[in-house]
């Protein structure tokens, strides 16, 4: 019985997640939930995980995407192109959240959530990187659904460079990636959006970002 009221605690801590919204919008014009973000990942692992290049396991994977924002019940969600002191101590205050959670929890069961959320954070395992890739994929997924007046211009050129790397270890999920891009390229292309000019930008930041950081000589 003492293990009841930590786990109370946990369940009414976590219900800020039904509460925290996320920056997207679902197709009828509500803002996105993260436990709704959360399940839609746990959804996509279930149906997704047999055509991965590389296998997982799927139990790991569910559990990492249950706990990986659980932290925002705590901090609260900060979108990704946000810029300033709330972004620049995510990391940091997300930590402590984590630390605040275990100890709520207690003994083995709070060890095992902070253990799921390090290993998402640290991305090196194959059901870590599944887990991340599937974060990126469903962003992209719910804004291809919403109305493209949710958007933030910012958002048009996210579309060719945010998933590409949490996707590039594994076939299937390139192939998702490339999938999920074309939806939202009619998306934008339905909407007047330059599509071609959306690209170029793209590629002239890239291109400055490697001017601006030039490749270490070893000696």
């Amino acid at each position: 019985m003492d293990s009841v009221a930590p786990i109370l605690e946990l369940m009414k801590l976590s219900e800020g997640l039904k509460r925290e919204l996320r920056h997207s919008w679902l197709s009828d014009g509500r803002r996105e939930s993260v436990a709704e973000h959360s399940w839609q990942m746990a959804l996509m692992a279930m149906v997704m995980h047999r055509h991965l290049e590389h296998p997982v396991d799927l139990s790991r994977s569910l559990q990492m995407i249950i706990v990986h924002d659980l932290v925002e019940a705590v901090v609260g969600d900060v979108p990704f192109f946000e810029t300033g002191e709330r972004k620049k101590n995510k990391a940091a205050r997300e930590a402590a959240a984590m630390e605040t959670i275990r100890d709520m929890l207690g003994g083995a069961g709070g060890a095992h959530l902070a253990e799921l959320w390090w290993e998402f954070e640290t991305r090196e395992t194959p059901e870590a990187k599944f887990a991340d890739a599937l974060d990126n994929l469903e962003v992209q997924l719910q804004h291809n659904l919403a109305d493209l007046s949710t958007w933030e211009e910012i958002e048009y050129g996210l579309v060719y460079n945010k998933m590409d790397k949490p996707c590039s270890h594994d076939a299937f999920l390139q192939a998702m990636s490339g999938a999920i891009k074309q939806q939202a390229e009619q998306k934008m292309r339905a909407g007047g959006v330059d599509v071609e000019a959306v690209k170029a930008e793209v590629v002239k930041a890239a291109a400055d970002r490697t001017e601006a950081s030039p490749p270490i000589i070893s000696r």
